[in-house]
Formats: structure tokens, sequence, C-alpha cells
């Protein structure tokens, strides 16, 4: 029992060492070295976990998107409606995104890295099922507007990596009117007008 907690112990170092590097760093200036490091083990055994960087950086992508989503829909009920449920799980997901900023960091740039790879890609897509069946309830209810789901993520959830962004920085400090603000834009641009 003891060797099998140190050796999630030994991954789990492993991931977060990568997640702070890359946030601060960029993936290409992320060397396993590097990583290894500060996850102080030995080089080698990366790859008693992984098979490569490019493996280690999917994996611990598909690890926190899992946190992600498992913490934006933990209290979210399929028999909501539309509107409640977007608001339940959009103001999760902001409250994700500011408590576990590093985390919601790492995933920010890797929607933006050719570094994940596609398979990791649509798994990470998996984990973000209940939003999407939301927002096709919410089509077929003729509740949210009819665009394809990037649109959607990208009108109402991407907003908050740039919010995020701005508070880290320390130019925004959202308050709770603020964040009520951000949320009324999100759905603003997803529902449809009557």
């Amino acid at each position: 029992m003891a060797k099998l907690q140190k050796s999630i112990d030994k991954r789990n170092a492993l991931v977060k060492a990568t997640i702070e590097l890359v946030n601060n760093n960029g993936f290409h200036a992320t060397p396993m070295s590097k990583i290894a490091k500060m996850a102080k083990v030995s080089p080698a055994t990366i790859y008693l976990y992984f098979e490569n960087k490019q493996d280690l950086v999917n994996q611990t992508y598909i690890d926190v998107k899992a946190e992600y989503t498992n913490y934006a829909f933990a209290n979210y009920d399929e028999s909501m409606s539309v509107e409640a449920g977007f608001e339940m799980i959009w103001k999760r997901i902001a409250d994700f995104k500011l408590k576990e900023c590093e985390h919601a960091m790492f995933l920010a740039q890797c929607d933006n890295t050719p570094m994940i790879d596609e398979e990791s890609r649509q798994e990470g897509i998996k984990h973000l099922q209940p939003l999407l069946d939301l927002w096709e309830r919410g089509k077929k209810e003729g509740i949210i507007k009819p665009m394809t789901n990037y649109m959607l993520y990208a009108y109402s959830i991407n907003p908050l990596s740039f919010l995020m962004m701005s508070e880290k920085r320390g130019v925004l400090k959202l308050d709770a009117s603020q964040l009520e603000d951000a949320y009324q834009s999100a759905w603003s641009s997803i529902k449809m007008c009557k």
C-alpha cells in the first residue's frame, strides 16, 4: 500500500511541476529535466508514468480537465431549466477559474497550443458533455441560439479566461457585481432573442 501511495505521489508531483513550469515558461521552454527536478524525481522516473513529454502534457491536460469539469458540474441536475442549469454551471466554472487559477491557466494554454493532440482534445471535450447536452436541449427548446458548441463556448465560457488573466495581472478585481455582469453578458450572447 505504501508503494502504491509513493507511486501516486510521484505522478502527482510530475503533473504539478508540469502545470507550474508550463504556466511560467510555456510548453517549449519546459524540458523534461526541469520537470523532474521540480518534482524531485530522477528524469528516468518520468518514463515510468509517461511515454514522453507529449504524453505527459496530454495526460496532465486530461487530468486537469476532469478536475475542472467535476467541479463545474458538481451541483448540476439535468432536470433544471436550461437557463438555471447554464447559470449554475457558468458560475461554478467562474469559481473554479478564480480559485484554481494555476489549473485554469494551464487549460487556457492548452486551448491555444498544438502541443495537445486531437485524441486528448476529444477526451477533454467528453468531460464537457453535461454542458453540451444542456446546450442541445436549449437549441431544441428554442432557448439557445442554433450555433455550434464551439461558438457557444467561445462567446459564453472563454471570456472567463480573459477575466481570470486580468485579475491575475492585478488590472482587475472581480467582485460579485462584476461577476454577475459577466454572467449576464455570457447568457445574452447565447440565448435566443425574442
